[in-house]
């Protein structure tokens, strides 16, 4: 059989493999299905990383769980709040998601390329999505900095 050698770093998890082909593949899957445990861990032990949790987990400023209690799999997300054909709902459940997950503030791109990274379909025109859910009061602009998503838009969401 063929040799295989991989070396993988994602943050503070780290994986090397050298030996048979399945066997390297077999164990880089068991290493995959941890990551996203051991990234949520780094998140909340690192409170000056810039995507660090708020709060160790705790409520974040929108008075909603973040980081110990978020969804990590934004299509299953998007699937679960019914956002997977209107644009509109689609902008606002990535918000929320990008938002349960610890981001403050959050910009349109941030939007259209949290979207794009998960292999969803991209929006039409992600500023409009934007106001049309600030016109609904379900999410506010703050000046230059971004926006974030309202007590109104988590409820809109089913989230409490």
């Amino acid at each position: 059989m063929s040799e295989s050698k991989i070396h993988i770093k994602i943050g503070i998890a780290e994986f090397s493999g050298e030996g048979n082909q399945d066997w390297v593949s077999s164990q880089l899957e068991k290493f995959l299905e941890k990551v996203p445990e051991l990234l949520r861990i780094e998140l909340t032990s690192n409170p000056f990383g810039e995507n660090a949790a708020k709060n160790g987990g705790k409520e974040d400023q929108s008075g909603h769980e973040s980081s110990a209690n978020a969804p990590d799999n934004l299509p299953k997300f998007l699937k679960a709040k019914d956002a997977t054909s209107s644009n509109v709902r689609k902008f606002l459940a990535t918000a929320a998601f990008l938002q349960l997950n610890g981001k403050n503030r959050i910009k349109t791109g941030d939007v259209a390329s949290t979207l794009r990274e998960a292999n969803q379909n991209r929006l039409v025109n992600p500023s409009d999505s934007l106001n049309k859910n600030v016109e609904k009061g379900h999410c506010e602009k703050d000046g230059s900095s971004g926006f974030f998503v309202t007590t109104h838009g988590f409820e809109e969401l089913n989230i409490k």
